[in-house]
């Protein structure tokens, strides 16, 4: 369903992987399998103004990195943006890019929050929100499933993890949205002042939300600092809206490039456990994540030095032949699915579990209230070095009237 102009592996070294536009125009499937075969510890040249980095392109290679925190940090930064240009300012204050003990003690913080016990209510609330976005968008007949539908699950979520007030919520979403585009610094901005506001009001009125959760709780003896307490807000908002989002677009659009997929998922021959890990693996939308060298080591004779910039490509890893049968057909019983989206390791995705439901909610939602869904226009994909998907998927969508009406009845739980 895309324009891409397909890349010859043996042109690799033409290919800038640190340019939005690179993802924009190119089909890279050929790239990452020439990689895979030929280069796995690929340099990838320097720019005037940045210099090279490595590229892993190897499920098993990623798999060894992520678990060699002796070797790797994530300290420096897990983007190419920052990586690049001097390392992280939020190092060692927010989780993603904190390791050690204060990594260790600052994720037991934050699992409290995302226990399956913890997110009872949550869940609730979400199950009952799909619900609705999805018999609206199945009456109207056409919708812009990204703008209409996704953009609101993940949100909400997030924003009810984190207690934002209902009020709030439309400006949070444009912030986040514009948070890896031209407007990047500002809308980073917007986000940090809000939650800044929220967490001096939780330190001295906690709820029973994340932003109370780290306002109240100390690491090393101590409360954590308002600096940190934003941060991994901002962390939390960015990463679990964003990444589910593209997962719940690009899976549609599969659906619809794969019509015997959404078939066998509707008629009930696939489970939707096994079709959310394969949407997950298909759809990759953190495409990789960045790591800075402690000291020197070698990765298949080559070797990488001290300070060296090291990229792991999910994307690439995810269609891995020696791990993936015909990892380039799109099969929702697929199994087992050893994706790497949620990364791995001590910085496994906090969300995973909470994302899983997400996805399975609109996919069961979906199968039941809708009978056919169809493009209506051309997806329109976002720009960004680090994610990949569509912010813009106008679909037809053709009612189930009778499974539409069994969800349309009034739960307990609404």
């Amino acid at each position: 369903m895309t324009n891409h102009h397909a890349v010859r592996g043996e042109t690799a070294s033409m290919i800038d992987l640190a340019d939005p536009d690179t993802f924009l125009a190119n089909d890279l499937t050929d790239f990452w399998r020439h990689l895979r075969h030929e280069q796995p510890v690929y340099r990838h040249p320097g720019t005037a103004q940045t210099g090279g980095f490595w590229v892993l392109s190897r499920h098993a290679d990623l798999l060894a990195v992520y678990r060699d925190t002796e070797h790797f940090t994530s300290e420096r930064g897990n983007m190419l943006d920052t990586l690049l240009h001097g390392g992280d300012s939020a190092s060692g204050r927010m989780l993603v890019v904190t390791d050690g003990p204060r990594h260790r003690e600052l994720r037991r913080v934050l699992l409290r929050a995302f226990a399956p016990r913890a997110l009872r209510v949550v869940v609730e609330r979400l199950q009952a929100s799909v619900r609705r976005l999805v018999l609206d968008a199945a009456r109207a007949g056409s919708v812009d499933f990204a703008a209409d539908v996704a953009s609101a699950i993940p949100l909400a979520t997030i924003c009810d993890l984190l207690a934002v007030p209902d009020v709030d919520r439309a400006r949070i979403l444009e912030w986040t949205s514009a948070a890896h585009g031209s407007e990047n610094w500002l809308a980073v901005n917007e986000i940090l002042t809000y939650f800044a506001g929220l967490a001096r009001q939780r330190r001295d009125t906690p709820h029973s939300d994340v932003i109370s959760l780290l306002a109240t709780s100390e690491v090393d003896g101590k409360l954590l600092e308002e600096d940190e307490i934003i941060l991994n807000c901002y962390s939390l908002i960015l990463g679990g809206n964003e990444t589910t989002r593209l997962s719940m677009i690009g899976g549609v659009l599969a659906f619809i490039e794969n019509p015997e997929q959404w078939a066998a998922l509707r008629d009930g021959l696939v489970e939707v456990d096994s079709a959310v890990e394969e949407v997950l693996r298909w759809t990759s939308p953190t495409m990789y994540m960045g790591r800075s060298v402690k000291s020197d080591v070698v990765l298949h004779d080559t070797e990488i030095k001290a300070g060296d910039v090291v990229t792991l490509w999910n994307i690439a890893a995810n269609h891995d032949e020696a791990v993936f049968d015909q990892p380039e057909r799109f099969d929702l019983a697929r199994t087992p699915n050893n994706h790497l989206t949620f990364g791995h390791g001590q910085h496994f995705c906090l969300g995973a579990y909470l994302t899983r439901i997400e996805l399975s909610t609109l996919f069961e939602v979906l199968r039941t209230a809708v009978a056919d869904i169809a493009l209506q226009g051309t997806p329109v994909r976002i720009h960004s070095t680090m994610l990949t998907g569509y912010s813009s998927l106008p679909v037809s969508l053709r009612p189930n009237p009778e499974g539409a009406a069994r969800l349309a009845a009034p739960t307990t739980s609404d």
